[in-house]
C-alpha cells in the first residue's frame, strides 16, 4: 500500500510541473500570427515571402501588373520600361534618340551618346566653335578645346602673356619661374639682396641668418651666447640663459 501510495505522488508530481512548460509552448505557438514562421535562431518571428509585418501582423503584398516581388519578399519592383507612380507602375515613354534604364525612381530613360535631356526630349547640344562634344548628362553637352575657355556660352582665346604658359587644363596660363601674375601679365619677382627664390620660383625668401623686413632682408643681430634658430631668420639663446631687450640673460638676472 505504501509503495502504491508513493508511486502515485511522484506521477503526481511529474504531471504537475509538466503543465508550465506545456503552457509556454503553447502560448509561443500562438504568438506567431497567420502567414509567418518563427525564426531559425533567436526569438521572434518573420513574414512569409509575399507577406509584410504590419501592427503585429502579416499582410500580403499587393505586386501592380508590370511589377513582380522584390529580392527580399516584401516589397516589389517594377519591370524594365516601367517607373513607380504611387502603387502602381507607369509605363516608360523613351523619347526618340533615348532608351530605357533600370531606375525605380529616376525617369526611366536617357539620352543615348551626343543628345542631352530637355525636359521630356533628347536633343543634340548646340557646339560653338573651338569645342567638341562631350558624353555627359550634365552640363552643356561640350567643353572648349585647349588653349579656349568658356564665356556666356561662347568659347574664347585664352590671352597668354610673355613668360608664361597654359595651365594643364588649357584654359588658364601660369607665370613661369621667376615671375608673379599681376593681373593678366607676369611680372618679374624683384629678389633683393641676401635672398634667394622659394623652390617653387613664385616668391623670394631671405638666406639664413637675416629676417624679411619689408621689401628687403637685414641681418639678425645675435648677442653673445645666442645661436641663430632652426628657422634662420631670428636666434636664441643657450641653455640655462633667457632671451630678454637683444640679449641672452642668466635665469637669476631679472
Amino acid at each position: 500500500m505504501r509503495a502504491f501510495t508513493l508511486v502515485c505522488l511522484i506521477v503526481g508530481s511529474a504531471t504537475v510541473s509538466s503543465a508550465p512548460v506545456a503552457a509556454q509552448t503553447q502560448s509561443s505557438i500562438s504568438a506567431i500570427p497567420d502567414n509567418a514562421r518563427q525564426r531559425s535562431y533567436g526569438t521572434g518571428w518573420n513574414c512569409n515571402r509575399g507577406f509584410r509585418e504590419s501592427s503585429g501582423r502579416c499582410i500580403a503584398v499587393t505586386v501592380p501588373p508590370n511589377a513582380y516581388l522584390s529580392p527580399d519578399g516584401s516589397s516589389w519592383t517594377c519591370n524594365r520600361g516601367f517607373r513607380t507612380e504611387g502603387a502602381a507602375c507607369q509605363e516608360v515613354r523613351v523619347p526618340a534618340n533615348g532608351y530605357a534604364v533600370d531606375a525605380r525612381y529616376d525617369r526611366g530613360w536617357r539620352c543615348n551618346r551626343g543628345y542631352r535631356a530637355v525636359a521630356d526630349r533628347c536633343v543634340p547640344p548646340v557646339i560653338p566653335p573651338h569645342a567638341f562634344a562631350v558624353d555627359s548628362s550634365f552640363g552643356s553637352g561640350w567643353d572648349c578645346e585647349r588653349g579656349f575657355r568658356e564665356l556666356h556660352g561662347a568659347c574664347i582665346a585664352v590671352a597668354v602673356p610673355a613668360n608664361a604658359y597654359l595651365v594643364r587644363t588649357g584654359d588658364d596660363f601660369k607665370c613661369e619661374r621667376g615671375f608673379t601674375r599681376v593681373d593678366a601679365r607676369c611680372d618679374p619677382i624683384v629678389v633683393p639682396a641676401n635672398a634667394y627664390l622659394n623652390d617653387v620660383g613664385s616668391e623670394w625668401r631671405c638666406e639664413r641668418g637675416f629676417r624679411r623686413e619689408g621689401a628687403g632682408c637685414i641681418a639678425l643681430r645675435v648677442p653673445e651666447r645666442g645661436y641663430i634658430n632652426y628657422s634662420g631668420d631670428d636666434w636664441s639663446c643657450e641653455e640655462g640663459l633667457r632671451k630678454k631687450d637683444g640679449a641672452c640673460l642668466s635665469e637669476q638676472a631679472r
